[in-house]
């Protein structure tokens, strides 16, 4: 006896990411799973009166993607302050944080989140807008921050004398004023002082967030950044039955970490719900190419002296490392140069040799620059790239600062997703939200038709069936779901999105003009056009 679907999807164009059946025209699902994927004619078995039938005239169907590298929390609390991303001056800035202020009259602080580095220059620049509130402004990347005078002497740092910690940096003057910019571990001695929103207030911004991001297509997220406290706040949204998005939550460790707090990464391991879940650990292993603070083989092109060092040694790094592996637990490492790449190889080669080697599946993220010695090793380790496109520059012309720090003797091993990929390696891909926007459609277009920065450079431009099954299978590989989701399979949980168009019949350069029409999570319709 069949069972009668809760929904069949007919006539769709299904890119199920199914190695075994690229393609199908009809999908049903009964409760949360895929109960069939084939023909029009063989869905018509799973119909009865109760079954909500779909046309899809020809649209793509996939399964929901997944973002594999998301702070989904931290930026659903910066929805709640002041929104910088498309301010292209300081006029652009002060009009922004002048709105924010007249609508936030009680707020102690203005906040805002987003701006570029080449809008804010100094303190005195914020103070002309807003003098007698503290203001802190967080750039797009979340390394670097611009704070107005009065924040500076609510923190003390105005005045030489307190420095930060790491590899903070607070910008002075030849005088030893603070300029008001700040980066890395600087930040918190601003930040921290920002009253945090209420529990409920997080939830309220957090179901608003996630509203936003299933409209896109976006079904689960990688979370980078974590503690027992987030993860509590996921599952206590989860438990009240609202949870729209499934959150694989690390635990972040940092330099101050000691072994005996691993106990908390140890307890998140053990949350395993259908929508929240821990059993991971995030090292930062440097900065930012645009702070300076990215950790290189080779020194920065336009500054010939900075050359900083990582966040971990690489005997700090493997120890904390090894103590996780013990554990279980898989690794994401942020590294942005190609130093911090090969020191990241260089500690998950240490850390089998220690401990064996086991399916760890640990990653690199972000790989914005790779040295050509390294490329081989992410295979022979079993070390998984995780990637976001939209973090590299369109085309050199935008202006962006990146191109010049990294210099042209690199720009043919930057942003290398082509060589990555050839090099036999499955990529995950995500967006890195707030850093950057959460629409996959954003990143797909910057995948297939990113413009080459010089004559002779290789293009590193990939496929939509590439970029598709990197959202998707891959990125289920990258977090140990491979046989959950990632893929329109029978058996599979029902995380699927019905676009507005055939992507595949779309010109690439065209991709953006395809929506989601609707989004299913968990066999549930969480966004409908």
């Amino acid at each position: 006896m069949v069972t009668k679907a809760d929904l069949v999807v007919e006539n769709a164009k299904v890119f199920t990411s199914n190695k075994d059946m690229p393609q199908a025209e009809a999908v049903a699902v009964k409760g949360n799973r895929i109960v069939y994927v084939g023909t029009n004619a063989g869905a018509s078995a799973y119909k009865d009166a109760n079954t909500r039938v779909l046309d899809g005239q020809g649209r793509t169907l996939t399964p929901g993607f997944i973002d594999s590298h998301f702070h989904l929390l931290w930026g659903s609390i910066s929805m709640g302050g002041a929104q910088l991303y498309d301010a292209k001056n300081i006029e652009d800035v002060k009009n922004i944080l002048l709105e924010f202020a007249e609508n936030n009259k009680t707020a102690e602080w203005i906040d805002g989140r987003g701006v570029r580095y080449d809008v804010i220059a100094n303190r005195h620049e914020l103070d002309a807008i807003i003098a007698d509130k503290p203001i802190y402004i967080n750039a797009y990347d979340g390394h670097t921050s611009w704070a107005n005078t009065k924040a500076l002497e609510l923190a003390g740092i105005l005045q030489p004398g307190k420095e930060a910690e790491g590899n903070g940096v607070i910008v002075r003057d030849e005088n030893g004023l603070a300029t008001g910019e700040l980066r890395e571990t600087a930040m918190g001695l601003v930040s921290d002082l920002i009253p945090e929103p209420s529990e409920a207030r997080k939830r309220e911004l957090l179901k608003m967030t996630m509203a936003r991001i299933n409209a896109t297509g976006v079904t689960s997220v990688h979370n980078m950044n974590g503690d027992m406290e987030e993860l509590m706040t996921y599952a206590a949204v989860e438990d009240a039955g609202e949870m729209t998005v499934r959150v694989y939550e690390p635990y972040h460790i940092k330099p101050e970490t000691t072994e005996a707090m691993l106990s908390e990464a140890a307890e998140m391991a053990k949350v395993k719900g259908e929508f929240v879940r821990g059993g991971a650990a995030k090292f930062f292993m440097d900065g930012v190419w645009e702070s300076y603070t990215a950790l290189n083989v080779e020194p920065y092109a336009d500054v010939a002296d900075a050359n900083p060092d990582g966040i971990f040694s690489l005997e700090h790094f493997t120890r904390m490392a090894s103590l996780c592996d013990k554990m279980g637990l898989q690794i994401f490492v942020h590294c942005c140069g190609d130093g911090a790449v090969r020191r990241t190889l260089d500690g998950y080669e240490a850390v089998q040799k220690a401990n064996g080697k086991r399916d760890s599946r640990h990653r690199i993220e972000h790989i914005e620059v790779y040295h050509p010695d390294d490329l081989p090793r992410f295979k022979q380790l079993g070390v998984l790239p995780s990637m976001q496109t939209s973090h590299a520059p369109f085309s050199i012309s935008e202006g962006d600062v990146w191109p010049t720090r990294v210099g042209k003797q690199r720009w043919h091993l930057s942003f290398a997703w082509r060589d990555v990929l050839n090099a036999g390696n499955q990529i995950a891909y995500g967006s890195d939200w707030p850093v950057a926007p959460f629409d996959p459609m954003i990143n797909l277009h910057v995948g297939l038709n990113r413009e080459t920065w010089a004559e002779g450079i290789p293009s590193h431009n990939l496929t939509l069936e590439e970029l598709i099954i990197g959202y998707t299978r891959d990125a289920a590989y990258a977090e140990f779901m491979e046989n959950e989701k990632g893929q329109i399979k029978e058996g599979y949980l029902a995380d699927m999105v019905l676009f507005s168009h055939d992507l595949f019949a779309l010109p690439k350069e065209n991709i953006m003009e395809a929506k989601p029409v609707l989004t299913m999570v968990n066999g549930k319709t969480v966004f409908e056009a």
